[in-house]
C-alpha cells in the first residue's frame, strides 16, 4: 500500500473511541484476544460470550469510554448480521434439503458407482467437494463418514486412504469457499468482491484439494494403516426414504447459487458498465442473496418434492435447519462486534504503520493472524473473523482481486494444524476410531497442509494479478 492511500484511509477513518498511543493499543488488542482464548480454552465458554466480553476488555484496556465500547459492538454485531445472516441461514436451509432427500446420498452412489479401486480417493474428494459447497463442516463429515466407513469396508482400503480425501474435501470448502460463514464474514470485514472471492477460492482450492486429498492421502495410510470401525457405521439418511432426487437436478442445484455469483463476476470484468442492461440482470440474479434464495425454491422443488415431500414435511425440513445454525449466527455476530470494537478503538492505523514498518505483505500478515488465533482457540471461524477485522484496514486501498486474496489468505490460516482444542479434531478421532497421535499424524497434518498451500498458490496469484 502506498503513502498516499495510508494517507487518505487515515482523512477517511472514523474518529477513534479513544486517544490512546500505539503501545496502549497494542496491549489492548493482546489482552481483547488473551481474554477470548482464556475463555473459550479453559473455561470452555461458548464463543458468542467470549467474543463478547474479549471486545468489552479490548475497550476497558484500551482506555475507551464504556458506552463507546458498548456502541461499537453492538453497531459491528447488527451490521454483520445484517449482512451475513441471511445468507447463512439460506445455506443451511439447502444443505437441510440436501441431506434430507437423499440428495447427498444420490451424488455419493452416482459417482461412486463409475470409480473404483485407484479412481476411489479422487472420486472421495469429488463428493466431498461438492457436498462440501453448502454443508457446514460438521454436517458434512456426518453426512460422508456413512459412506467413508462403508467404502473403505468392501473395498478393503486403508481407511486414510479413502477417509483423508473426503475430509480434505470439505475442509477446504469450510475454509476458503463461500456462501460459509468464515470467508463471508471475511468478505463482509474486508469489503471484498463476493463472486472474484468465489472465483479464485475455487482456482486455490482445486490444487490444494489434490495435493491434501488424494497425494498425502498414500503418506497417511503407510503412517497410519488402520480399517474401518464396525460399531461406527451409522444409518444414511436417505435409507428409510421411498425414492430420491435424480444426480442430475441435484447437481444443478448445489451448483446453481455458485455458477449465478461467478456469472456475475465474470459479467463485470467483461462488460464493466453499471448501465449495461446484462450487467444489471446478472447483478440481481448474482448477488448472494438471490442466488441462494433461488437455489434454496428450486431445490424445495428439485429435491424435496422429488423426494417425495409434502408441504408439510418441506415447512419442517425447513425450520429444522435453522435452530442447530443459531450459535454460528451468533458467534459471526458477535465477531462482527469484535471487529468494528478493534477499528473504532484505532487499531486499523496500527496495523497499517506495524505492516508498512515491518515490511510485512497484507497477505502474510493476514495468514499469520489466523495461524495464531487458529492455533490459539481451535475455531477457525473465530480466527477468521478476528483476523480479518484486525486486517481489515489494509483492505481499503487494495484492488479488487487483491481484496478477494486477503480473504483467502486468512481462510487459508484459519485451517493450520487443527489439534486438541479443535471440536472437529475429535470428531474425525471418533469417527475413526484412531488415537490422539494418529489424528495428528493424519488429520492435524492435513490441515496444516491445506493451510499452507492454498497460502502458497494464493501467493502465486497476486503476483500475476
Amino acid at each position: 500500500m502506498t503513502s498516499l492511500s495510508v494517507e487518505m484511509l487515515a482523512a477517511d477513518a472514523v474518529e477513534p473511541i479513544t486517544s490512546a498511543g500505539n503501545a496502549q493499543l497494542g496491549i489492548a488488542v493482546l489482552a481483547g484476544i488473551a481474554v477470548i482464548v482464556v475463555l473459550i480454552t479453559k473455561f470452555k465458554m461458548h464463543a458468542f460470550l467470549a467474543l463478547t466480553i474479549g471486545s468489552l476488555a479490548l475497550g476497558a484496556f484500551a482506555g475507551a469510554p464504556l458506552d463507546k465500547t458498548i456502541t461499537s459492538f453492538s453497531t459491528g454485531l447488527g451490521s454483520t448480521v445484517a449482512s451475513v445472516g441471511v445468507l447463512i441461514a439460506l445455506g443451511a436451509i439447502l444443505g437441510k434439503l440436501l441431506a434430507d432427500s437423499g440428495g447427498a446420498d444420490q451424488i455419493v452412489d452416482t459417482i461412486l458407482a463409475k470409480a473404483s479401486g485407484r479412481a476411489m480417493p479422487w472420486a472421495m474428494v469429488l463428493i466431498a467437494s461438492i457436498i462440501g459447497l453448502p454443508l457446514f463442516f460438521e454436517v458434512g463429515i456426518v453426512l460422508l463418514i456413512p459412506v467413508v466407513l462403508l467404502v473403505a469396508k468392501r473395498g478393503n482400503y486403508s481407511l486414510m486412504r479413502i477417509g483423508i480425501p473426503a475430509l480434505a474435501g470439505l475442509s477446504v470448502m469450510h475454509g476458503l469457499i463461500p456462501p460459509h460463514p468464515g470467508p463471508l464474514v471475511a468478505i463482509d470485514a474486508l469489503d471484498a468482491n463476493l463472486g472474484v472471492t468465489l472465483a479464485l477460492g475455487v482456482l486455490v482450492a482445486i490444487p490444494t484439494v489434490i495435493i491434501a486429498g488424494p497425494v498425502f492421502s498414500r503418506y497417511a495410510a503407510r503412517w497410519v494403516d488402520i480399517q474401518a470401525p464396525e460399531n461406527m457405521i451409522p444409518q444414511r439418511p436417505s435409507e428409510d426414504l421411498d425414492r430420491r432426487p435424480g444426480f442430475g437436478a441435484t447437481l444443478v442445484t448445489v451448483l446453481l447459487p455458485v455458477v449465478l455469483m461467478l456469472a456475475k463476476a465474470l459479467v463485470e470484468i467483461v462488460v464493466d458498465d453499471p448501465e449495461n442492461h446484462v450487467q444489471r440482470v446478472t447483478d440481481v440474479i448474482g448477488s448472494p442473496l438471490i442466488a441462494l434464495l433461488a437455489a434454496v425454491i428450486v431445490g424445495m422443488f428439485t429435491l424435496g418434492r422429488a423426494a417425495g415431500f409434502t408441504k408439510a414435511r418441506l415447512s419442517t425440513t425447513v425450520e429444522k435447519s435453522l435452530a442447530p445454525i443459531a450459535g454460528v449466527l451468533m458467534i459471526v455476530g458477535a465477531g462482527g462486534g469484535f471487529k468494528t470494537t478493534l477499528i473504532d478503538a484505532g487499531v486499523g492505523q496500527m496495523i497499517l504503520e506495524f505492516s508498512e514498518n515491518w515490511s510485512i505483505p497484507a497477505l502474510l500478515l493476514g495468514w499469520l493472524i489466523a495461524v495464531a488465533i487458529r492455533l490459539a482457540t481451535g475455531s477457525a471461524t473465530v480466527a477468521t473473523i478476528s483476523a480479518a477485522g484486525l486486517v481489515a484496514p489494509l483492505a481499503a486501498g487494495m484492488s479488487t482481486p487483491e481484496a478477494a486474496l486477503l480473504v483467502l489468505a486468512v481462510g487459508a490460516g484459519s485451517l493450520f494444524f487443527s489439534h486438541v482444542n479443535d471440536a472437529g479434531f475429535w470428531l474425525v478421532k471418533e469417527y475413526f476410531g484412531m488415537d490422539v497421535g494418529q489424528t495428528i499424524k493424519t488429520w492435524s497434518v492435513m490441515e496444516t497442509i491445506i493451510s499452507v498451500v492454498s497460502l502458497g498458490f494464493i501467493l502465486l496469484l497476486s503476483l500475476v494479478l
